[in-house]
């Protein structure tokens, strides 16, 4: 199989690496990625090499020099990422926000802290809309909601004994380097 290299002019390659520097000042770096190997594939690099290079797999960087080559710098370019549409409307986002305010124990619960397969619960049970608990975290954080982590705190814990236990007791047990300094 024959290599693709392209063979560029000399102003479309500083164009392009120029393209390629503010793509990385702007926080585009797949883009500023794509650009880097269509550069680097008009200085005679493979694919292959490419793809060592820079970390992404052969058939990527092939399918970028062709997309390079039919559209010019436009088909490098991040399209439209959609990613799953949002299935709770905007008045069904504010009755789970009045929901999450009252409270779980308001809403019939026996607990007094919402967890996140509570709220997915919460959710199916109301809406009729499944959610994955791990996708509910980024819904609560969308309506300006914050995890909050309990502390771990021993209920009789005697905190002059646990002061002294960190000071004195523990260091003692950890292990300590040996007096050998060959290796």
């Amino acid at each position: 199989m024959v290599p693709r290299i392209l063979y560029l002019h000399p102003k479309t390659y500083k164009r392009l690496i120029r393209l390629r520097k503010q793509a990385e000042r702007d926080g585009a770096y797949r883009v500023a990625k794509r650009l880097q190997a269509v550069v680097l594939n008009s200085e005679g690099r493979t694919s292959g090499e490419l793809a060592h290079l820079l970390g992404s797999p052969r058939s990527r960087v092939s399918e970028w020099l062709a997309r390079y080559q039919t559209f010019g710098v436009e088909g490098l370019l991040e399209g439209h990422r959609s990613g799953r549409p949002l299935e709770l409307t905007s008045a069904q986002r504010k009755q789970l926000d009045d929901i999450l305010e009252s409270g779980p124990v308001a809403y019939g619960l026996d607990t007094g802290i919402w967890t996140s397969p509570m709220i997915a619960w919460v959710i199916e049970e109301e809406f009729d809309i499944h959610y994955h608990p791990g996708h509910v975290r980024k819904l609560l954080h969308r309506l300006g909601f914050s995890v909050q982590r309990p502390r771990r705190v021993l209920a009789r814990a005697n905190a002059d004994q646990q002061d002294r236990w960190q000071r004195y007791t523990y260091p003692s047990l950890k292990k300590k380097r040996s007096g050998k300094t060959g290796r």
